[in-house]
């Protein structure tokens, strides 16, 4: 999460360069075998970097699905669309994809509902897109910007709730509201305001992405 010192049009700041940024992407034998295979492919930012090799082995180990990610350190929802976009073409989808993207957008909040339409569409109405919704609120920076945060934060996540009343087949992980029900957690499950502490809340937001893809 690459920002300038501007506080921008919204007041969270303006998005930097995500070109040269930490990633983790599946090579090409894993995707087309977790395609083959109906597992789970997974598109998300810097969040996902952290916790993708931890939540792959648990779902693994909760009902043998393999995921294959594309997974991008201060990417905006619009790469993570153009990602899935690119391997639907080249290797055609699974069932279930996993969309944890969001916390980059803060910075420009009214172009996300765009971005989530476009994954529908790239997705179809047979699949189900499951995306774990958006809690920023960065420790590092000042008061007032933290409360832009929190209300860019809200405003992607209303964004996805409309999205949902339009597509059934949308699930959304609702990260955010698990936080917020005991306020004690945004202290203990987030080290910085944005990414999962390790292993507590990392353990605790794969757990609920789990539980969402396998029903159980």
């Amino acid at each position: 999460m690459t920002t300038s010192s501007s506080t921008g049009p919204y007041g969270s700041g303006v998005l930097g360069s995500w070109a040269g940024a930490q990633r983790a992407i599946s090579t090409p034998t894993q995707i087309q075998h977790t395609k083959d295979v109906n597992g789970v492919f997974m598109f998300g930012d810097s969040i996902s970097v952290q916790d993708g090799k931890s939540l792959a082995i648990r779902l693994q180990g909760r009902d043998g699905s393999p995921l294959a990610v594309h997974n991008w350190s201060s990417r905006p929802t619009s790469g993570a669309v153009d990602a899935l976009q690119q391997w639907a073409s080249t290797y055609g989808l699974p069932r279930r994809i996993l969309m944890a993207s969001g916390s980059n957008d803060i910075f420009d909040p009214p172009k996300f509902a765009a971005q989530v339409a476009r994954a529908i569409s790239i997705v179809g109405p047979n699949r189900t897109l499951y995306w774990v919704n958006i809690q920023v609120v960065r420790k590092s920076v000042t008061s007032t910007v933290q409360l832009a945060d929190q209300r860019n934060s809200s405003w992607l996540n209303m964004q996805l709730y409309d999205q949902q009343e339009k597509y059934p087949n949308l699930k959304i992980i609702r990260w955010a509201e698990w936080l917020w029900v005991k306020p004690y957690r945004l202290l203990n499950y987030l080290r910085d305001g944005v990414h999962p502490t390790v292993p507590l809340g990392q353990d605790a937001r794969n757990e609920l992405i789990v539980q969402s893809l396998t029903g159980r």
